[in-house]
């Protein structure tokens, strides 16, 4: 017991190793530096003493609004969509036990994604933006839905629903490059940089106000199916017979998988690999326990995106480079790493 720490309510009782609290205590801190830097990131640098003296409530008046209206809120984002993308990542890596699972591999950003893209098309600014992670998480579900289908061979194994992923996700694909091809071009323009994936342009009200609700609520359920992932973890024999109702139960973490994804892209767009990444690096810091790769895997996927936003947006100015495009560039190397290392495992 001294290796673990107890958390106890009325109704939940949680161990947690020591070991991963510290290491979320240490990623949590490198995420406060990298949004610090991010806050004094940009065309009009700020120094970091500047930016805390901000933060505190004071500061020059040109600095606080640089920092509160335009830099802020993206940091705000880039820990939401990075945290919540992660997450789903770990719970699909989880449920169909394989590294190589992640809602961008698997194909569920892409059918959230196509979600959003329709909703942008049929609506435009005629709808409220609140009703966006509606359509792109229902894009995820059928997209879930159809990956599912076509797996299914005497069941799903979990290679084969990779693949299939990755082959439909391509075609899903298509569908919205040729909406954007057709549609409009003020609409055009905003659906390609959703496909690249960008927080370029958050606001509180319109973005963080959306998304928060979302993640305050599907984040905390997650970790408390930690029990149920870890006996998805052991096959579905071992869990049938120590009790579980596996198919109820990987429903429940599908749907939730589905609805932080979901969530993410439809403020954040398609970007890629955080949700292949951020677990995996989590489980080599801190073990397979679910309970302990959700908060690492979350505070990973945060800082992740914030790194990537500081560099794609300083890199290369005065151009302000999408997010997704730096996570691409590093998920792509790793993903091939990773099916590398799994195909001589087989």
């Amino acid at each position: 017991m001294g290796k673990y720490q107890s958390l106890r309510t009325s109704k939940v009782s949680l161990l947690i190793e020591k070991r991963t609290i510290w290491i979320s205590l240490l990623l949590l801190a490198l995420c406060l530096a990298a949004a610090i830097i991010s806050a004094g990131s940009g065309g009009q640098s700020i120094s970091p003493l500047n930016v805390i003296k901000v933060l505190l409530g004071g500061g020059k008046p040109m600095d606080q609004v640089i920092i509160e209206k335009l830099r802020l809120p993206r940091i705000v984002i880039g820990i939401l969509v990075g945290a919540s993308l992660a997450v789903a990542g770990a719970v699909l890596q989880g449920i169909i036990r394989n590294p190589l699972a992640s809602p961008d591999v698997a194909g569920i950003t892409e059918g959230a994604s196509l979600g959003a893209v329709l909703f942008i098309f049929l609506f435009g600014g005629a709808v409220s933006v609140h009703w966006l992670p509606l359509f792109s998480i229902t894009g995820a579900f059928l997209m879930t839905a159809l990956l599912y289908v076509l797996a299914w061979k005497r069941g799903v194994e979990s290679l084969r629903l990779v693949l299939v992923g990755i082959g439909v996700s391509a075609a899903i694909k298509s569908v919205s490059y040729m909406l954007i091809i057709t549609g409009p071009m003020a609409l055009a323009q905003r659906s390609l940089t959703f496909m690249t994936g960008s927080i370029y342009g958050t606001s509180w009200d319109k973005d963080v106000m959306t998304l928060l609700p979302w993640v305050l609520i599907l984040l905390p359920i997650t970790w408390l199916q930690a029990r149920n992932v870890n006996i998805q973890s052991l096959g579905d024999d071992v869990a049938s017979s120590a009790g579980a109702q596996v198919q109820r139960q990987r429903l429940v973490l599908i749907a939730l998988s589905v609805g932080l994804a979901g969530a993410a892209v439809a403020i954040g767009g398609a970007i890629a690999f955080i949700g292949l990444m951020a677990p995996h690096i989590a489980r080599k810091l801190v073990g397979s326990s679910f309970g302990s790769v959700v908060p690492v895997s979350a505070l990973l996927g945060a800082l992740i995106l914030l790194v990537s936003d500081v560099i794609a947006r300083t890199a290369f100015l005065p151009n302000d480079v999408p997010a997704g495009v730096l996570t691409a560039a590093i998920g792509a190397p790793f993903f091939m790493f990773l099916l590398y290392r799994n195909r001589n495992r087989s």
